[in-house]
């Protein structure tokens, strides 16, 4: 048998290799893509299930709502599908027969013949921050898991679960120590995961590495898997090699931590854009290609995660196309693998009989330590299949990343750039409050995150703390402003996120 290193050094057996490990597993992997509409463009629905069937490995497709041309279009084609229920409806399905009613109407008509394996509840509820949707969402599932039991043995096969931003999570960094928020765990996460565990459904969870950019201090190069000295949990013991590896273990230690670690995790959500506004130099064609090719090559290599070894998960990749419609920066309109017509936008593997991504990072190996715990959750602006949203799980943000800088150094800025100043990733919230309480008294105008205003939400103290020092670092107009006794740096990455934009 030829060993590792003969086989890496050899490119012809490489290539060989990696193109029969694509297409080996192009028809049984378990993997998938969101398909969004936001577009004037595209195809019909008819078209698409045949390009996706004939032509991907997909063998799942995402929807954001229960669109009946497009579930119709996917009749007896053995792809599984997902579709969503709007955050909107969630108060009302713990009536009296409207789950029911919703089952009749969205579900009946077209289950078996189009495949549909898990109805999402919602679309990241805790990020929307809605009291109605977070405290109506496991009584609406649980009255709709009854629902289906009630509609006949032919429904029992399918899944009631709900799509997660990361913003869930205590403001640790160390993956073995991430907890959810002290806030939610009892109240909502508890509960949630107990009807999961004896519905046997899985968390649905969308982790994206792109916005999570700020807390790695913008190593571009380990979110999208290229070969990178990487990271080390000193807690477990355990290496990573990839932004994603953190992000599913932060998930599996916080589910373990409050005794869920047996329920399953899917991927609702992953990707990666391939353009973006001037001077974002993150949103590119090649960490795209990296990143969506690595993540099909591993997640049906079923190779698992460092606290989850040789555990498989089913993943669906955001999204299938460019969508020209999408409001919001650049990027909202090229997180898709396709054009409308089919065409690539890069090579990721996805083609059946395509060409195979060219992939840097073929053993993922792993050595420098993460960084202490401390931080707080990040602002996150949520969607229905509108803009991405940053669900960064702290300080996040990248709107306009920087790639590659040196882990503890501040970021420099490029020439004639737009200067900000922002918290170092890992500062505790108690420093937060009090870089918070020096700006606001000294003169920054704080107003924005007052109550009610542009800024507010999300209220978190790492939230409010970055805007502060902004305002007061653009208030005194020279760099030293923003030292706040080492815990801020500058950077020209805009923090700006929604309608909260950063003077």
């Amino acid at each position: 048998m030829k060993s590792l290193t003969t086989i890496f050094l050899n490119p012809q057996l490489l290539v060989l290799l990696l193109t029969t490990f694509f297409h080996l597993f192009s028809s049984t992997a378990a993997i998938g893509v969101n398909y969004g509409m936001v577009a004037d463009n595209l195809r019909s629905p008819a078209d698409v299930a045949n390009f996706i069937v004939t032509k991907t490995i997909f063998d799942s497709v995402k929807i954001f709502d229960t669109n009946p041309t497009v579930l119709q279009a996917f009749a007896n084609t053995n792809i599984t599908m997902t579709v969503t229920i709007p955050n909107g409806e969630i108060p009302n399905l713990n009536i009296g027969g409207v789950a029911a009613a919703w089952v009749d109407t969205n579900i009946r008509p077209f289950h078996p013949q189009t495949k549909i394996k898990y109805i999402s509840v919602g679309n990241e509820v805790v990020l929307s921050n809605d009291p109605a949707h977070i405290s109506g969402l496991v009584p609406a599932m649980r009255a709709l898991t009854d629902a289906l039991r009630g509609a006949g043995p032919e429904f029992q096969d399918i899944k009631v679960t709900t799509a997660h931003a990361l913003n869930m999570f205590e403001g640790v960094t160390v993956p073995s120590l991430a907890r959810f928020r002290i806030d939610l765990a009892k109240t909502f996460f508890e509960p949630l995961l107990l009807y999961l565990r004896e519905s046997k459904s899985p968390l649905m969870i969308n982790p994206y590495p792109y916005f999570e950019l700020n807390v790695m201090a913008n190593n571009v190069d380990f979110a999208v898997f290229r070969k990178t000295p990487g990271v080390f949990d000193g807690n477990s013991k355990k290496m990573y090699s990839n932004a994603f590896d953190v992000l599913m273990d932060k998930t599996y230690s916080a589910m373990l931590a409050v005794g869920f670690g047996d329920v399953d995790i899917v991927i609702g959500e992953t990707g990666w854009p391939s353009l973006g506004d001037p001077g974002n130099l993150a949103a590119t064609i090649d960490n795209a290609a990296s990143y969506n090719g690595h993540l099909i090559r591993k997640i049906i290599s079923g190779i698992g995660t460092p606290l989850m070894p040789n555990r498989t998960f089913d993943a669906s990749i955001f999204a299938l196309f460019n969508e020209n419609q999408k409001p919001g920066p650049i990027t909202e309109k090229n997180w898709g693998l396709f054009q409308p017509d089919f065409t690539p936008v890069y090579v990721s593997g996805a083609l059946r009989d395509g060409p195979v991504p060219n992939l840097s990072n073929p053993d993922f190996i792993v050595v420098t330590p993460l960084p202490a715990p401390g931080g707080g959750a990040g602002p996150r602006v949520p969607r229905d299949n509108g803009p991405r949203r940053d669900p960064s799980v702290i300080n996040p943000q990248p709107v306009q990343p920087q790639p590659n800088p040196v882990p503890t150094q501040t970021v420099p800025a490029a020439t004639n750039a737009k200067k900000f100043c922002v918290p170092k990733p890992g500062v505790p919230d108690d420093q937060l409050q009090k870089n918070l309480d020096l700006a606001c008294s000294q003169g920054a105008d704080c107003s924005p995150i007052q109550p009610g205003a542009v800024c507010a939400d999300p209220a978190t103290v790492s939230s409010r703390a970055k805007y502060a020092m902004n305002s007061f670092f653009r208030m005194k107009g020279v760099d030293s402003a923003c030292d706040f006794t080492g815990t801020g740096q500058i950077t020209t990455v805009d923090p700006s996120y929604g309608n909260c934009r950063y003077p």
